[in-house]
């Protein structure tokens, strides 16, 4: 009991830090008395059962800490009020001990918590009313806000919607005291996915945020404009409710009815007064420490056009009264805050880009070949058929003790299958999906591979299985193939044809000993293989691979590159932020670090005579670029050599390029590399030792990220480079040199596609199309001959050596 009074003791000091467990009284040899007198100097008045406490009764320590309540066998159980010295007290249920059940709570700093409590933890449904007057209602996880809530500042800012561990996470809306909203997705405590922003004065931006910077593209419609409906707004960015845009947790924004109208009043900057999480100890959450975290929206700046020609910055706060035209919107693209393109559109124009655009969705809808699979079984029930199947495979497979892989692992009978009947059997559970026909292809060979990734069995279930379900999105390519995402991004998993399926089995066995031999490899990292049979004998196959662009940093633009020009461009129409451009869509070239280059071309060359080997043919680097933050107003930079006819912009402007505005771009530090002081875990796309840089003499390397932390730099994962931009020329310019626009970035890259076979039906598309087109510009050529065009292309016009 001592040990009880000095833990709730400490608890008020440390202003209702998390409390521990609780001990019997030590009763040293009493009588059946309702008084009774420890040596102690502590007294307990009430009812005994033999020799403890028990009933009703109330002890006071010696230190002058009272419990006046229930007892049971010399533990505290029931309802009963507990002071202390301090001030604190506690009015409400307590279990063997511990504060459990419902109860009140009265800190020595006057903050008050009324609600659920578990084993001496607030826990359940709760309120909260802090010391400043900030109160918070809603869920409670381990003593911290988790699950939904409200909190209200006490400057009148108010915010609805889910929190993790204590910051907001996931969706939420944002209230401040001047009339602004967001709402939108969260992340950790910040702005963090699609979200829209309507300010005071009735203008709004809807968009895309990272780490409470806008990141990404936008549109900005100023005050009095005419407002589309949000499915418009989305179509013209390229977002769809259907498919995943941006953290598993707001994969589907149904904003519109929660856009609210205001009366226009003056702005002020409170947006600037945002919130990004908890204090230590009391987990009040603070305006000042929102401040100073970087959470404000930087990115509250937009660029204009004055008499001169140049440009000048103005806040959003009244850029509405600027238009006159109520029909101008503007596209804007931002990163990490910083505006760096801007472009006027006219509100007709941008509806027709959207009814267009939706049309073109519903094509590509009717086309794909998964609609066809279902026959009226949506995808919701297939996803749930293969978390079931998946969490039953790896169960069975992981207690087998370790061992070699063996031939017969990679056989036909190396297979497990199993029936789930909705109603469940002797070896499944009952589930709410339909019956289906579970197969899981050579099991201990990718369980082998799993271990050689070094994931472990029990995350990967969770990452896959877990109560937050899996994400569907929609396919980059033209097979129609079905993609779901794990809720924590670190797994793809996707549909593929028999013939698909047949080439991976039998690539298998080399495959496993090309990853055991290259630990560095970029080929796809492949995990599971695996077939759902449906009612009607309908098949339905799945691989499940690592996400080459899981990592806490924002992916800009994506290229699936193949080193062929037939094809290989992106209507303009089609692109949004979110599409996979082509070869022919590449304006980049990235020049790299000495080393990291011989070190990614020989990867290249293994991988490539691998795929060559087992006659693969179709296959592209995936890369992925997260550009860093442009500084305002740095010039552009120009190539060696060049003309003195050329003029360059002035210093501190920009340059305008068919309507849109430009800005150059923002560095990151490289340092030698430090096991302690980088995320060494390994994940679904990494494996493999640090790389080692030129530029540090040679050391393996981390790459300081401002705003991000320090990562690890390896092969395909956090690789920096320099990208230079071929700007296009102004006709009216008579100099022959271009321009370049450079940029820092850092890149992600793997190979993927490896499964289509040069068969006979390749060849004779081979004759047709070389004949038709050309045999140098095709994707479809033998092994070899693609194998030396795609390394080639990567090497002259995707990463050429340094100038």
């Amino acid at each position: 009991m001592t040990r009880l009074k000095t833990l709730f003791d400490e608890e008020s000091k440390a202003n209702d830090e998390q409390l521990g467990p609780s001990s019997c009284i030590n009763v040293e040899s009493v009588e059946r008395l309702n008084e009774k007198a420890f040596p102690n100097g502590d007294l307990y008045v009430g009812d005994f059962k033999e020799t403890l406490p028990h009933g009703k009764g109330k002890y006071t320590w010696s230190d002058g800490t009272v419990y006046d309540g229930d007892w049971d066998a010399g533990k505290m159980a029931g309802k009963g009020l507990l002071i202390w010295p301090s001030g604190a007290k506690y009015n409400g249920d307590i279990s063997g001990g511990y504060l459990h059940g419902f109860g009140a709570f009265t800190a020595s700093d006057g903050s008050i918590y009324e609600g659920h409590w578990r084993m001496n933890i607030r826990h359940g449904y709760g309120k909260k009313k802090y010391s400043n007057s900030d109160i918070y209602e809603g869920e409670w996880k381990e003593g911290e806000h988790e699950g939904k809530g409200i909190y209200f500042w006490n400057n009148g800012n108010k915010y609805t919607g889910n929190w993790k561990r204590g910051k907001m996470h996931g969706r939420g809306v944002m209230e401040w005291i001047n009339g602004d909203h967001y709402n939108g997705c969260w992340f950790n405590g910040f702005r963090h996915g699609n979200g829209i922003y309507q300010y005071a004065d009735g203008g709004y931006y809807f968009g895309t945020w990272t780490r409470g910077l806008k990141d990404g593209k936008g549109l900005f419609y100023p005050a009095g404009s005419k407002r589309p409906t949000l499915k418009k707004c989305c179509t013209s960015l390229g977002y769809d409710d259907d498919h995943k845009t941006a953290l598993p947790q707001c994969s589907s924004l149904h904003l519109e009815e929660h856009i609210v109208k205001k009366p226009s009043i003056k702005r002020s900057l409170s947006e600037k007064i945002s919130v990004s999480g908890v204090l230590k100890g009391s987990g009040r959450m603070s305006s000042k420490t929102a401040e100073s975290s970087g959470l404000s929206d930087s990115g509250r700046e937009f660029v204009h056009h004055n008499s001169s020609g140049t440009f000048s910055f103005d806040s959003d706060a009244g850029q509405s009264e600027l238009q006159e035209n109520t029909a101008v919107i503007y596209e804007r693209e931002y990163m990490q805050g910083v505006m760096i393109k801007e472009r006027i559109r006219d509100y007709n124009e941008l509806s027709k880009k959207a009814e267009k655009k939706t049309k073109f969705h519903a094509k590509e809808t009717q086309k794909s070949s998964c609609v066809g699979i279902f026959k009226g079984h949506n995808s919701y029930h297939l996803m749930l058929n293969l978390q079931l199947g998946i969490r039953y495979t790896v169960g069975k497979i992981t207690p087998v003790p370790k061992r070699e892989v063996r031939a017969a692992d990679f056989g036909d009978r190396a297979r497990i299958t199993m029936f789930f009947p909705k109603k469940g059997s002797q070896f499944t559970p009952p589930h709410k999906s339909i019956d289906f026909y579970w197969k899981d292809y050579c099991p201990m060979v990718f369980r082998h591979l799993r271990e050689l990734f070094k994931l472990d069995a029990a995350e990967y279930m969770m990452s896959i299985c877990g109560d937050d379900g899996l994400t569907e999105i929609s396919s980059p390519g033209k097979s129609g193939s079905l993609f779901y995402l794990s809720h924590d991004d670190k797994f793809v998993i996707k549909t593929l044809k028999k013939s698909e399926l047949k080439v991976l089995l039998k690539m298998l066995p080399k495959y496993h000993n090309h990853v055991k031999e290259h630990e560095n490899t970029l080929i796809t990292k492949f995990f599971g293989l695996h077939r759902i049979t449906l009612p009607g004998r309908r098949k339905v196959r799945f691989v499940v691979m690592g996400n080459m662009f899981c990592t806490e940093l924002r992916i800009h633009r994506r290229y699936d590159l193949k080193g062929s020009t037939h094809g290989r461009i992106t209507d303009k129409d089609k692109i949004h932020e979110n599409t996979t451009l082509k070869d022919l869509d590449l304006s980049y070239e990235f020049h790299m670090d000495k080393s990291l280059r011989e070190f990614l071309f020989d990867q290249i060359a293994d991988d490539c005579a691998f795929l060559k080997s087992q006659q693969i043919i179709d296959y592209s680097l995936l890369l992925g670029l997260h550009f860093r933050a442009p500084e305002p107003l740095d010039g552009l930079v120009e190539p060696p050599n060049i003309s003195p006819n050329m003029q360059s912009s002035p210093a501190g402007q920009g340059l305008t390029a068919d309507g849109e505005v430009l800005f150059p771009s923002k560095g990151f530090v490289l340092l030698a590399h430090e096991p302690s002081s980088v995320n060494t875990d390994p994940g679904p796309h990494i494996r493999g030792r640090a790389l080692r840089a030129f530029s540090l003499g040679n050391q393996e390397v981390d790459i300081m990220v401002p705003g991000t932390g320090r990562l690890r730099v390896q092969l395909g994962v956090n690789m920096p480079a320099r990208a230079n931009h071929k700007l296009p020329q102004d006709e009216s310019n008579s100099a022959e040199v271009e321009l370049f626009e450079v940029y820092d970035v850092i890149l992600y890259m793997g190979i993927i596609d490896i499964l289509q076979e040069y068969n006979a039906k390749k060849k004779t598309e081979h004759a047709y199309k070389s004949v038709k087109f050309g045999p140098t510009t095709i994707s479809v050529v033998e092994p070899e001959l693609y194998a030396n065009r795609f390394t080639n292309f990567l090497k002259q016009k995707v990463f050429p050596g340094q100038p």
